[in-house]
């Protein structure tokens, strides 16, 4: 296995701390939270940039990326849910979407080809990650000043908002490269 495949391995095993880490409470959770998330998408920037510049790409590396991709944003979705910090709606459209998207690279697969990401999937997932990364810093920032100061009123009503319309952006990326994706792709859904 190769760096870049190991790297992509690696967010995958980082991804149950991240999800233990965001949902035991401890002091400073959510910091080592978005820690371990930031450490996993760093994870995702350099897997790609190596494969490509030291001709490392592989069918693995093809299928596992945006497999470890959707493993990443879709736990911190499914926790931030859980945790009441979003709603579930734009969740749900999201898993739609990468259920849709993974559905035809396997009937991709089945046949012998291996569909890599285009641009749009890479900018869903950068706005994901965005999103994410931006809603930990304001819930543990959220949590230091709640530790120092004692609540702040209508913050987390603030935080809550901010998450909404971040999560919803994202998932507006989601939407058009799904779309765009299944368009670029709908050969292999027909039955021939």
């Amino acid at each position: 296995m190769n760096l870049p495949n190991k790297l992509t391995v690696g967010r995958i095993v980082l991804m149950p701390f991240f999800v233990a880490a965001l949902l035991i409470p401890f002091p400073m959770h959510t910091l080592a939270a978005l820690l371990l998330f930031i450490a996993a998408s760093v994870t995702d920037l350099l897997d790609g940039k190596i494969a490509r510049k030291n001709n490392l790409v592989t069918d693995f590396g093809k299928f596992a990326d945006p497999l470890a991709d959707k493993i990443l944003v879709l736990s911190a979705l499914l926790c931030f849910v859980q945790l009441g910090w979003c709603d579930c709606v734009a969740v749900i459209i999201v898993l739609f979407r990468e259920f849709a998207v993974t559905s035809i690279r396997l009937i991709a697969a089945s046949r012998g080809k291996v569909v890599a990401a285009n641009i749009w999937g890479k900018v869903k997932t950068v706005t994901q990650m965005v999103a994410v990364i931006t809603i930990l810093v304001m819930r543990s920032a959220g949590d230091i000043v709640s530790m120092t100061m004692g609540a702040v009123p209508m913050m987390d009503t603030v935080f809550f908002v901010i998450s909404e319309c971040l999560i919803w952006i994202s998932t507006v990326f989601a939407m058009i490269s799904g779309v765009i994706y299944i368009a670029q792709n709908k050969h292999f859904i027909s039955e021939k």
